[in-house]
């Protein structure tokens, strides 16, 4: 589903103007990077929570030469699925 796709679909399970569920997106998705900027995690009833996982600093390896190098630490989102919607995934 791209974003036009899913603007479609709020606008039409809101009617509301395209450009209104956009903005109500756009909103949306803002608040939820902000949040998980400030380190803050998010839960949306009946559909997840996305979180912020840390991952340590690491020695890795070149797959083409062997070469051992460093991998810097990094945060990532991580996502886990509501009950709801992983009974929806069959």
């Amino acid at each position: 589903m791209s974003r036009q796709d899913l603007i479609d679909a709020v606008a039409t399970a809101t009617s509301l103007p395209k450009n209104q569920a956009d903005a109500a997106l756009k909103a949306m998705l803002t608040s939820l990077g902000d949040a998980l900027g400030e380190g803050r995690e998010v839960r949306l009833a009946g559909f997840g929570s996305f979180a912020i996982s840390e991952r340590a600093a690491r020695k890795g390896r070149n797959p083409a030469t062997g070469e051992e190098v460093d991998i810097a630490a990094s945060k990532s989102v991580k996502f886990k699925p509501a009950k709801d919607l992983k009974s929806r995934l069959g």
